[in-house]
This record gives C-alpha cells, sequence and structure tokens, in this order.
C-alpha cells in the first residue's frame, strides 16, 4: 500500500514510519503480542481525524486508534496492520466550567491533569487508575476504565457527560455534551468501554467532584493473605464502603523495596491500604473505627494511619508505584483483570498462587479488593522458550476460574486481544450475535481496531499464531 497521499492530509512532520517507530507502536502494555503497523499519524484536531479515517475508509485500510499505549490487554495493537492513529496532539483543556461542575478536554489529555487542573477549585475527576498520570482521557473512556476509588466513586462511564467522536466513516458525531446525554438511547453507555471499535473519541465533558474535605488513610499489614482478604469481605459486609480498599502481597512489597526502598513488617505477607474519605469529620472517623476492628479481630501486624496529607502520599506509594516497580524482578511483566465476589477472594487468591507455581512463573498480586478486581501480575523473561506459552495459559486458568466463582473476564482492563476467546465463558452465541450488531451499526466495514473483543472474525483467526509468537 503507498501511503504517499496521507500527506495531502496531514504534514508530514504528523507521519511516522520506519522500523523504529514500527517498534514503538506495535503494543501497548500487554506486550506478548505485538504487531507492526504500516504507519503511524498524530492528528492535532477532530477534524484532522476525520480527514485520516475517510483516506482509510477510501483506502480499505484498517486503523487503531492509539493514546499512551497503558492499555493491558492489546486494545491498542494494530492488530492487522494499518495506520495507527495516535491522540498524543489531543491535548487542550477546551473549557472549564465550574458553577456546573464540568470540564471540556480533548481526549489525548492525561487523567491527572485534569484534577490539576481544578484542584484550586476544590474539585477532581474521580476515575483515578494507577497510570493516571500518563493515561489519556480517551484511553479510560476507551477501556471504561476504574481505580483504587472506583468502589465508592465509580468507573469512569459515571463521570461522562458527553463526547465528540469520528465514527468508522469519519463523521463527527456529538453525542451528549456539558449537561450530560438527553432522555433516548444511552449511546454514551455503549461508546464507554469499546475499545474503539465504534470509532475514535477526540473530545469529552467531564463531570468533576468535590474533593472531600475529611480523609482518612491506613496502611494494615497482615501475616497471611487469607488474613487480608477475609477482613475485605468483612468490612463491607458491616456496611462500611470506603473509598479505596487495595491489597498487596510479599511479591508487590519485594519490588517496591527493591525499587523505592520502602520497609515493610517482615512477617507480612499481605497489605491492605484503606481510605475512608466524606464531609463529616465524625462519619469518616467511625469508618475507619471499623476498618481497624475488623483488621484487629483478623489478627493484623501493623496499623498505620497518616496523619496528614504528605503522609498520605506516602501510604499511597506502593499501591501507586507497585505494578512499576516489578520491572526489577524481571524485564517482562503481564498483569490480568479478572472480578470475582469479594466473598470468594480467600480463595481465588490461593488458586492464583497454585496455578502460578504449576506453570512455574512468577506471580505477584496488587488489585482493587473492595470491588473483587483482581490484577495477578506475571513476571518472567519473554526470551525464555516457551514461556510466554505458559503465562497465557496461566492466564486463562485464572479468568476461567473467575467466572466459574460468578465474576467476570474483566473489570477495568478491557478485553482487547487477550481475552478475545473468553468471551464465550460468560456469553451465548446469541448474546455475542447481539453485540456484533452494535457493531456492525457503527462500523460497516470493520476497519475500525479490528480483531478485538468479539471472537467470530474469521479474517483475524490466521494472525493469532503470528501476534502470540513475538516472544520465541
Amino acid at each position: 500500500m503507498d501511503f504517499a497521499s496521507l500527506k495531502a492530509v496531514l504534514r508530514p512532520d504528523q507521519i511516522l514510519s520506519g522500523p523504529a517507530a514500527e517498534r514503538a507502536y506495535d503494543c501497548d502494555a500487554y506486550t506478548v503480542d505485538k504487531a507492526k503497523p504500516s504507519i503511524i499519524v498524530l492528528p492535532e484536531t477532530t477534524e484532522e481525524v476525520a480527514k485520516v479515517v475517510r483516506w482509510c475508509n477510501q483506502h480499505q485500510v484498517p486503523f487503531t486508534a492509539r493514546g499512551a499505549g497503558t492499555g493491558l490487554s492489546g486494545g491498542a495493537m494494530p492488530a492487522l496492520g494499518g495506520v495507527v492513529i495516535s491522540t498524543k496532539k489531543l491535548t487542550r483543556i477546551l473549557e472549564i466550567d465550574i458553577e456546573n461542575r464540568a470540564l471540556h478536554a480533548e481526549s489525548g489529555i492525561a487523567n491527572r491533569r485534569i484534577t490539576d487542573a481544578v484542584a484550586d477549585q476544590g474539585l477532581h475527576f474521580a476515575p483515578d487508575p494507577s497510570s493516571q498520570s500518563v493515561s489519556t482521557l480517551g484511553g479510560n473512556i476507551a477501556e471504561n476504565a476504574g481505580g483504587p476509588h472506583t468502589l465508592k466513586y465509580g468507573v469512569t462511564v459515571q463521570h461522562i457527560l458527553g463526547v465528540t467522536m469520528v465514527d468508522p466513516q469519519g463523521e463527527i458525531l456529538t453525542i451528549g455534551g456539558k449537561h450530560g446525554q438527553g432522555p433516548g438511547y444511552d449511546f454514551l453507555g455503549i461508546i464507554c468501554g469499546s475499545e474503539g471499535l465504534l470509532g475514535i473519541v477526540t473530545e469529552a465533558w467531564v463531570k468533576l467532584t468535590p474533593v472531600p474535605t475529611e480523609i482518612r488513610t491506613a496502611l494494615i499489614a497482615f501475616q497471611t493473605v487469607r488474613q487480608a482478604t477475609e477482613s475485605v469481605a468483612e468490612i463491607i459486609a458491616r456496611g462500611t464502603i470506603p473509598a479505596a480498599l487495595e491489597m498487596m502481597d510479599r511479591g508487590i512489597m519485594n519490588a517496591v523495596h527493591a525499587a523505592f526502598g520502602l520497609e515493610f513488617p517482615e512477617a507480612a505477607q499481605a497489605l491492605l491500604l484503606v481510605e475512608c474519605d466524606g464531609f463529616d469529620e465524625g462519619t469518616v472517623q467511625k469508618e475507619m473505627e471499623t476498618v481497624r476492628a475488623v483488621c484487629q479481630e483478623n489478627q493484623s501486624l501493623t496499623f498505620v494511619e497518616a496523619a496528614d496529607a504528605k503522609e498520605r502520599a506516602k501510604l499511597w506509594t506502593a499501591r501507586k508505584k507497585g505494578v512499576g516497580a516489578m520491572g526489577r524482578l524481571a524485564p517482562t511483566v503481564v498483569t490480568h483483570d479478572g472480578v470475582i465476589p469479594r466473598s470468594k477472594l480467600p480463595e481465588m487468591l490461593d488458586f492464583v498462587y497454585a496455578v502460578a507455581k504449576e506453570h512455574n512463573i512468577g506471580v505477584a498480586n496488587i488489585f482493587h479488593a473492595g470491588d473483587g478486581n483482581l490484577h495477578p501480575c506475571f513476571y518472567f523473561d519473554d526470551r525464555e522458550p516457551g514461556v510466554v506459552e505458559r503465562v497465557v495459559k496461566a492466564g486463562e486458568d485464572i479468568i476461567r476460574k473467575c467466572v466459574e466463582l460468578g465474576g467476570s473476564v474483566t473489570g477495568e482492563h478491557g478485553v482487547g486481544v487477550e481475552k478475545l476467546d473468553l468471551l464465550p465463558l460468560m456469553y451465548t452465541p446469541e448474546d455475542l450475535a447481539a453485540q456484533g450488531l452494535v457493531k456492525q451499526i457503527f462500523d460497516q466495514t470493520g476497519l475500525s481496531n479490528p480483531c478485538k473483543v468479539l471472537p467470530m472474525n474469521r479474517a483475524c483467526a490466521e494472525h493469532k499464531l503470528r501476534w502470540r509468537g513475538v516472544a520465541t
């Protein structure tokens, strides 16, 4: 395919190609599946995105949207090559409306920048994935991302008022707006979490949430993982819903100790990070007292509560930096994502450790315990023959167990290519066909982020071995 005519759509400095660019854009943070793009483009406006998509339609070239590339299921991998449409130049804040607690921004802006822009007004953007300093608003929308504070504040879709998007034919659509979506079909609910299959979001109106005036944060150490997981279910059972209820095991402690020198009790095998917040001091204090009582009943080793904002930030270090710190343990990390009922956490964690041992893979766990959203992190050297296949098999075993226990194949990382073949565990053929019809309503050509999510595209089957074979 001759891409020279793209220069009539964008400036030469907005087009990247060649081996170095291909390697930089051939995968997202799910690095065991890779596919080279033919070319990468860097549009600077919604209109330029639309021009590129129309060019792709004219030449029947597949295209894949990409934000920061922090996705963990292969959603930004250009599965059939073609054009990667990067949103890294779409970073402007277009309007801030404090009175209506709304902000309008382009989709390439980093999540954390939204909060920073309104912090002096006592507001913030509540969805807070651990990658929020780099992950983009558009990527958060595509995956319906969550974060540590999802338990109380909800995932991305609850905080999106409207979007501007380029549909797969290159038409610019506006859905919702500053005041939210009007009566009728819930198109925002379909677009949030659609993983780029229905088009490319280029702008969004987001809801701003008041920052709580009372915040209490504690880091609790336990001698066993089971004690920590049983505490999680009991805290919720007593009617306390913390703003965040996160868990980390000894593997994560070892990683952040190696990376940042953080110290933890030698006997500790698990940590809970619990944050309670609100606007009434008495209520927040009572919630934290419940947390303390439950943890003491489950024989916690230590209970460290932050005295101020600086100490809170320090307690959060292990959680926010944990996955990145795992690079100290091995050159490759695959972070999985499944959901189970909270009451099944003890059984599920036992299973995770057993599966890792069976497949001879290192594993560490850091996850949103309060809502049962697991993130087992396998660490390994992908240059070792056969290890990628073992990692994939272990991940599939874990996701199958999640569904068996009444959970889901994904909580916030999406399906992408990683879980493409696992959706039939949850859905009947008729269910999947209905979802396929939604895709067809938006994208009749199949050019928009092909080979993702829906396990029914035969044209993609021949490429799977190539994706999975990258480490051998």
